[in-house]
């Protein structure tokens, strides 16, 4: 590679030049293998559509590729700029069961029966319970909600906590992002004279709970026509349509009017946009028009568990998915991981501004231990990697006394880093409780859910991109050749993984916060809808530092001593990407990431959030 050889020394035997001439050709910018051991690829884009888009919308000609590239055409782009929910927003009674729901919550209301919300103890959970708490309240009902301790009860409905619920005098239960397939709790349930409503969107099997009502788009006996409108939803957007359609219930049985002022269900959209983006359901449809409208209604601060959320993370200006998914949702999460379950449902559904700065104080405190708790399992995960070499088709790594709260977050950085489905299993002597997440295109919920009616686990179950099961410790290299077979034609059969899509190139004088807002029309971005990622060209690293945990923050030079672009990489202190910042020493280099406002002390800057680095060869 000639000078390039001195950006660092694990770049050494990246060069294209390795690799045929052909395939070197088809790779963007000629990087084949970049610092991160990826393929730089240009996202398909129809040129003639891209101009087509930017000359009748009068846009800049970049958002006209980056709208192009992600399937806008002439006759959708209007809808696709400002979605509406009006547009989208489906009758809530096509899904099975939903009416049998709707119905029974109304009357419950109506009688001041004892409602009780089961919830789960993740962001998705805390939203729906906390919406459909907000809902229940507005409409005066007497409600109470409910959330297992994660390490004493585990996941979803369970036989003891619902009897509990049934002796306090509660006579419907409402579990939320749970209870698909908790058969034998529901049942219990149902012996002891409750009325159980699945609300849910995890994937089903066969035959379904004996619940009252089973709420869930992905049901299998759902048309699918639902299943592709709705099956997407995050379990907050099903508990949002369960909200839609008992208040249409209770407007029709005159319930509003003296003393109970029907509630208004747009303003609940803030925890619907929180718990979809936290769930990484895909951005598209009505899940982009949910975010779209529910990131406005967050801006306007009016949950004061949100407001207090968004001030113990520092994030300063208009909320984001970005922000929502990496700053606020993690803080909702840390009770559940590593403290109290129930505090984020509590903190998202309280009035009370002064509890809820509370309650955001103590879940910071949580943060901060998860983060650490977090930082030893990662390790200790990674170096089995490491230790192990190719994991194949799908990351498997076991830990014993790996702190069930952290595993899920883990698995998402094993997923992130080598761009196959990974599992995280922590074992406590004979029992073994594991999370996962997945690629696009490989439905690990299903491989999951497969492992058990095989007989593998006992319990377990997941959508497309995430996953849980706890199993006998006993079983767990069965489990895993297992998922290995079920998951290794789709992992073969999708040779791109390792592919880095690149959106287009940048100077970095073009990196400006007026583009930044052009680009916003295009969101939310998230997953589905990807967020554009972006080249600097050829450039030189003018400063690099390491700071904070693990981070490196350069500047990039302009052309010709022109402007300077901020950048960030991100916990890559002792990775490739970071090492080659570090020692670039002015030589030129491609560097990749995603644009992202940078507000520090109140400045309005634009920032790269690097991503990538590869030495530029001539």
């Amino acid at each position: 590679m000639g000078e390039a050889k001195s950006l660092h020394p694990r770049m050494n035997d990246l060069s294209p030049a390795k690799l045929p001439e052909t395939a070197a050709l088809e790779c963007f910018l000629g990087v084949a293998r970049s610092a991160k051991g990826r393929r730089w690829v240009a996202r398909v884009c129809d040129d003639r559509i891209a101009l087509a888009l930017a000359q009748r919308l009068s846009l800049p000609e970049i958002l006209g590729r980056v709208l192009a590239a992600r399937g806008v055409t002439l006759d959708s782009a209007e809808r696709y700029l400002s979605p509406r929910l009006r547009d989208l927003l489906p009758d809530p009674s096509v899904l099975k069961d939903m009416d049998r729901a709707a119905e029974r919550v109304a009357a419950a209301v109506r009688g001041s029966e004892g409602i009780a919300v089961f919830g789960d103890y993740d962001v998705d959970g805390a939203t729906s319970a906390a919406l459909l708490m907000r809902f229940l309240r507005a409409a005066g009902a007497r409600a109470r909600v409910y959330v297992p301790d994660r390490i004493k009860e585990g996941y979803g409905p369970n036989a003891a906590a619902l009897r509990v619920l049934a002796a306090e005098g509660a006579k419907v239960v409402l579990t939320v992002d749970c209870g698909t397939l908790a058969h034998a709790a529901i049942a219990a349930g149902r012996d002891a004279g409750l009325d159980v409503i699945v609300v849910d969107h995890h994937v089903a099997e066969p035959v379904l709970p004996p619940a009252y009502a089973v709420v869930n788009p992905n049901r299998l006996d759902e048309p699918i026509e639902n299943v592709r409108q709705l099956g997407t939803l995050a379990a907050v957007g099903v508990a949002y349509l369960l909200a839609i359609a008992t208040n249409r219930v209770l407007r029709r049985l005159g319930h509003y009017g003296a003393g109970t002022k029907e509630p208004d269900l747009l303003r609940w959209l803030d925890l619907v946009a929180l718990g979809t983006v936290c769930d990484v359901v895909p951005l598209t449809g009505l899940n982009r028009a949910l975010v779209a409208q529910g990131l406005k209604v967050m801006a306007a601060r009016g949950n004061p568990g949100i407001a207090a959320l968004a001030d113990s993370a520092k994030v300063n200006g208009a909320p984001n998915a970005w922000s929502t998914g990496f700053l606020l949702g993690p803080r909702v999460n840390a009770g559940g991981r590593v403290g109290r379950s129930e505090i984020g449902a509590r903190l998202l559904s309280t009035e009370d501004a002064a509890e809820a700065r509370a309650l955001a104080f103590e879940l910071e405190g949580y943060n901060a231990e998860r983060r650490a708790i977090e930082a030893t399992v990662h390790d200790e995960a990674f170096a089995h990697i490491e230790a192990t070499g190719d994991p194949g088709p799908v990351a498997f790594v076991v830990g014993q006394g790996w702190h069930p709260g952290v595993i899920g977050i883990v698995a998402s950085r094993l997923t992130d880093a080598l761009r196959r489905p990974s599992i995280v299993v922590a074992v406590n002597g004979e029992i073994a409780k594991a999370s996962g997440r997945s690629v696009a295109g490989i439905d690990l919920g299903a491989a999951v859910i497969a492992a058990a009616q095989a007989g593998l686990l006992l319990n377990g179950g997941g959508h497309p991109m995430a996953a849980g099961f706890t199993a006998h410790t006993a079983r767990l290299e069965e489990l895993h050749e297992f998922l290995r077979a079920r998951i290794a034609p789709r992992f073969h059969e999708s040779p791109g993984l390792r592919d880095l899509t690149i959106d287009g190139v940048l100077s970095a004088e073009a990196a400006t916060p007026e583009l930044l807002a052009t680009l916003d029309g295009a969101g939310p971005f998230g997953a589905g809808n990807a967020e554009p990622r972006f080249v600097i060209p050829s450039t030189a690293v003018v400063k690099a530092d390491p700071v904070g945990d693990g981070h490196v923050r350069v500047t990039i030079g302009g052309r010709e001593g022109g402007g300077r672009l901020k950048g960030i990489a991100f916990r890559c202190l002792d990775t490739p990407v970071g090492q080659a910042l570090l020692t670039a020493r002015g030589l030129p280099m491609h560097i990749a990431g995603h644009l992202r406002a940078d507000t520090w002390q109140g400045r309005q800057e634009a920032q790269l959030v690097i991503e990538d680095v590869a030495a530029a060869v001539s």
